[in-house]
């Protein structure tokens, strides 16, 4: 089984990246749940801005997208800017957007969304604050496309008010709510990972919207 992990941060390899720093920490978690790991960095692809599953024009987002389409884990691990996802992570929540359009995406059968069947976790790096939001929105997109959310699914690290020392320089590695809290994620994704993959969602989103249509008289 598989675990995907996008980093999001602004810089490019070999730039140290605090946020990878904490993803590696995770991945070696998953490791010792039996999921095979990668790390990528999102900015280390020319990915293009839209919503489609290929932008044309030497977008290398399918490339991504099938590396999605393989895993069983998918983590958005992004860093806060001014308060707000990095721009990187917005762009990949932009990207899946396609799952709602694109026929490839969509089981038949069903109607299942490619993500159905997968779980999904965020982790956050920056100083101050801004952790609670951004993986709010996160976790919201990624269940809006039909991720999996497990319980306590994200894991944090924010430095002091006006600090400038970042997650492995100010000693976070060793904060033990940090600590905690990915334990806590990367526990239950391997949990709902393996439970999903014995046991897949049979939800028939064809047969229900069929349903929605008959008892349904207005489309705004």
């Amino acid at each position: 089984m598989k675990a995907l992990f996008i980093n999001c941060t602004l810089k490019r390899a070999p730039n140290f990246s605090n946020t990878e720093a904490l993803a590696k920490k995770a991945a070696v978690q998953l490791q010792e749940n039996g999921f095979e790991t990668e790390i990528i960095r999102l900015n280390d692809f020319t990915v293009l801005t839209g919503n489609t599953s290929d932008e044309g024009d030497g977008d290398e987002w399918p490339l991504i997208l099938e590396k999605i389409k393989s895993c069983n884990i998918f983590v958005i691990a992004t860093p806060i800017w001014m308060g707000h996802l990095a721009s990187t992570a917005q762009k990949v929540i932009e990207r899946l957007d396609a799952i709602f359009r694109d026929e490839d995406l969509i089981d038949p059968k069903n109607g299942q969304f490619m993500p159905y069947n997968k779980v999904a976790g965020c982790l956050i790096t920056g100083n101050e604050d801004g952790a609670h939001s951004c993986a709010a929105q996160v976790l919201w997109s990624l269940q809006e496309v039909g991720f999996t959310i497990p319980p306590n699914a994200n894991a944090y690290w924010v430095g002091v008010a006006g600090g400038e020392k970042d997650y492995v320089e100010a000693g976070g590695e060793r904060y033990l709510y940090t600590n905690k809290s990915l334990r806590y994620m990367t526990g239950n994704l391997a949990w709902f990972a393996k439970l999903l993959a014995r046991h897949p969602i049979a939800t028939d989103l064809l047969a229900a919207e069929n349903k929605a249509k008959a008892e349904s008289d207005k489309e705004n």
